[in-house]
């Protein structure tokens, strides 16, 4: 049904539910998996001469966790017997990234996790699964971690 199934992961509880559901789909569907992890290398607007080693030392750790993430589900991926593949993308925007490389790698199902933010942080963050599901063109299947 599906050849390729796109999770975004981030190191949450919410992408690791996300992963494992995928996991089982892709082994129920014959899928293989394409995990991706987005980060964004200008998350504030920082001024001055001062900050500018900070900035790279941010880039630095975020694209090393990001790595360490996908990293670690494709050893979970493998280990169920799929066939995985892994990108690591810096973009400011999470959501057009994921559909992005959805696109650029033929998936055809979306499964992410949903972050529950509420509150003054879903108006100001937004919410990226939010974002995905209103703007794909393609299946999108959004999982809570498990209480």
């Amino acid at each position: 049904m599906f050849k390729k199934i796109l999770v975004p992961l981030d190191g949450s509880d919410t992408s690791q539910a996300a992963l494992h559901t995928a996991i089982g789909m892709a082994q129920a569907f014959g899928s293989s998996l394409v995990l991706v992890s987005v980060y964004d290398p200008f998350p504030f607007i920082v001024a001055g001469p001062d900050y500018g080693y900070a900035q790279v030392q941010y880039v630095d750790a975020v694209k090393a966790e990001s790595e360490a993430t996908v990293l670690a589900g494709r050893q979970l991926a493998e280990a169920a017997g799929l066939q995985v593949a892994t990108q690591v993308i810096d973009a400011p925007k999470t959501w057009r990234a994921i559909l992005d490389a959805a696109a650029a790698t033929q998936a055809g199902l979306i499964v992410m996790g949903s972050h529950g933010r509420s509150g003054l942080d879903k108006l100001v963050m937004g919410s990226v699964a939010h974002s995905v599901l209103q703007h794909a063109p393609l299946p999108v299947l959004v999982v809570r971690a498990s209480a």
